[in-house]
């Protein structure tokens, strides 16, 4: 689909690495959603973009996604890691930078 492909590009384009503290207030604000780090950040953006409602939940439930816990932030808090980010609105998405 070259609309599809249009769209992962712009979503591409717009995905960065940044760092817990600049996210904090995001967080704060209940827009953060944890994404597992196996998955595609660019995908899961995509879902959300076209509501892929059925997809979202399944996600959801089998814990692929998630809003960020207060766990995962207070560790994030302390260590402070590089994160990769994109922003659907009204949420950003991150997902922990895996070592290459």
């Amino acid at each position: 689909m070259p609309i599809e492909d249009d769209i992962k590009q712009k979503i591409l384009s717009e995905t960065a690495t940044i760092d817990w503290k600049s996210l904090e207030r995001f967080y704060a604000s209940g827009s953060v959603i944890w994404v597992d780090g196996h998955l595609d950040l660019v995908d899961i953006a995509l879902k959300f973009i076209k509501d892929d409602n059925q997809s979202i939940e399944k996600l959801l439930i089998s814990g692929e996604i998630a809003k960020l816990n207060k766990k995962i932030a207070k560790d994030w808090q302390q260590t402070n890691p590089e994160l990769w980010a994109t922003v659907v609105s009204p949420w950003v998405l991150v997902q922990l930078r895996l070592p290459s």
